[in-house]
């Protein structure tokens, strides 16, 4: 059987994931952080890592390509795919997705512009407040975005709410709670279930072990 492959997400949730894969038994041969390399083999002999972008990783494991994956809901939401299931909430990389506008200004009434990466998310946001909403995509530097009156409010992920307080923005509304899961292929939880629920069971045990510490 081919080895169980794990796509995990670069950055913070790579650095919190680490420990409670160690945890289960499951760490790379080699220092993820000073390699080059996207594929490591592992102290478990028949796992496999993958390190990805966080916006692939869903995408690895819809089509398969990854058994197994640790993804943030921010991006699983945005993706919205019905082809893997989410049995596993690791509980790290915490914050909260999160409208937020300039600081003590009132959002104007009617049709307002919206700067995101989340596009699909925030389409299905406003229409449920009923609320019409131009979305603007970008990919990065949304603080800026109202400063230059590209847009009325942003909708992104906010952790301490630092940054936007910097750049004369506040938070508003409460979109949802993020924190990151562990996602599997449907196909490959049927071909090889009894590996997959081994690791959900070691990662869930580290988990709750972390949580209880």
């Amino acid at each position: 059987m081919s080895p169980l492959t794990i796509a995990l997400t670069k950055g913070r949730i790579l650095e919190e994931t680490l420990p409670l894969f160690a945890a289960a038994g499951i760490e790379p041969l080699e220092d993820i952080q000073k390699s080059r390399k996207l594929i490591f083999e592992t102290t478990s002999q028949n796992v496999r890592l993958l390190i990805l972008r966080g916006i692939d990783v869903p995408t690895y494991v819809e089509f398969g390509a990854a058994d197994v994956g640790v993804s943030g809901k921010d991006t699983l939401i945005e993706h919205n795919s019905k082809s893997y299931y989410e049995p596993l909430d690791l509980h790290i990389a915490k914050c909260k997705m999160m409208t937020a506008g300039m600081k003590g200004e009132t959002l104007k009434p009617g049709r307002i512009r919206v700067a995101t990466k989340y596009v699909n998310l925030a389409k299905r946001y406003y229409a449920e407040q009923g609320r019409q909403a131009d979305i603007i995509k970008l990919y990065g530097a949304m603080e800026l975005a109202p400063v230059m009156n590209l847009c009325d409010e942003i909708v992104d992920i906010v952790d301490t709410g630092n940054t936007l307080r910097a750049n004369g923005l506040e938070p508003r509304d409460v979109i949802g709670d993020i924190s990151s899961r562990l996602i599997v292929n449907k196909a490959s939880m049927k071909m090889k279930h009894k590996e997959i629920e081994a690791l959900i069971d070691a990662v869930g045990t580290a988990v709750r072990e972390r949580l209880a510490a």
